[in-house]
């Protein structure tokens, strides 16, 4: 095992998972609301690519006199249950709605509390670099992999996948491989990813049609991608990886029904159990590769 490329991918899993939670903020929210554009506190969101990107935390909260929140306290939360969501300023945040304008909100105020995301962001580089090894198709792996945790954080919170990210991660995948694909070493078909990308995302085309309420179109625009990239490994992986999927799904619902926390017909974010079920055959084929 290459400890060095084990390194690289735990480095670049942090860096990029700590500018998760910013865009997961930013991204969770109804669909008939726009972007968030400021922090819980109201502070606008700058930085790197129209402030998409940057870190966890508010700098003018941080800034600003004040108790900082407590650790783990989800501000945002917190703001939609006492002040509610603003009508008068698009894309601002809930709290902006009951506090003068350029007045700083008790800082510092982290856009989505938690280590999380950046957790499962280090773990999977890490897991996706030990199990492919220094193949061409780990450079896509490691460069998916954030824009996949992002989404299943957007997903876990208002149970959306947001086409400014399911859309170009389908684009991403097939260029990803098929560059992968014209150097030597891979362990992959590109030819068979492309197959595999139509086989999921028209059976979850076919399951959306079938119960529009049960799967949403999102989950079918996520399909298209995570289905390349299993199928780059053949059938055999596209299979278990999809498979995995609904198993975690199930498994997932059936504890909350047990636990009394939901209902057989409450709703559960599909997103991070797709996610995790190609996670799952992407380590499954990269072994077997």
């Amino acid at each position: 095992m290459d400890a060095a490329l084990l390194a690289l991918a735990a480095v670049w899993g942090a860096v990029t998972g700590l500018l998760i939670p910013r865009a997961a903020y930013r991204f969770a929210v109804e669909p008939e609301e726009p972007w968030r554009t400021a922090c819980p506190a109201g502070h606008p969101c700058t930085g790197p690519v129209r402030g998409w990107l940057g870190p966890a935390r508010c700098a003018p909260c941080a800034a600003a006199p004040g108790t900082p929140a407590a650790p783990g306290t989800d501000t945002t939360a917190a703001a939609d249950t006492a002040v509610g969501r603003s009508a008068a300023v698009p894309g601002a945040p809930p709290a902006e709605a009951g506090r003068a304008p350029g007045t700083p909100g008790p800082g510092p105020v982290a856009y989505a509390p938690g280590v999380l995301a950046p957790v499962v962001t280090v773990v999977a580089c890490v897991a996706l670099a030990a199990a492919t090894g220094a193949r061409p198709e780990l450079i896509g792996w490691l460069a998916l992999t954030p824009v996949a945790v992002l989404l299943a954080a957007v997903d876990r919170r208002v149970h959306r996948l947001p086409d400014p990210l399911t859309l170009p991660l389908a684009g991403a995948v097939v260029l990803l491989l098929g560059g992968a694909a014209l150097l030597p070493g891979h362990a992959g078909s590109w030819t068979s990813g492309l197959l595999g990308g139509l086989a999921l995302g028209g059976f979850y085309f076919l399951l959306f049609l079938i119960n529009p309420n049960g799967m949403g179109f999102g989950d079918v625009k996520l399909a298209l991608a995570l289905g390349t990239a299993l199928g780059w490994y053949g059938w055999t992986v596209l299979f278990v990886g999809g498979f995995a999927g609904f198993l975690f799904g199930a498994l997932y619902g059936l504890a909350l029904v047990l636990l009394r926390r939901a209902g057989r017909r409450t709703g559960i974010p599909f997103g991070p159990f797709m996610l995790g079920g190609a996670l799952t055959g992407l380590l499954l084929g990269a072994l077997a590769g």
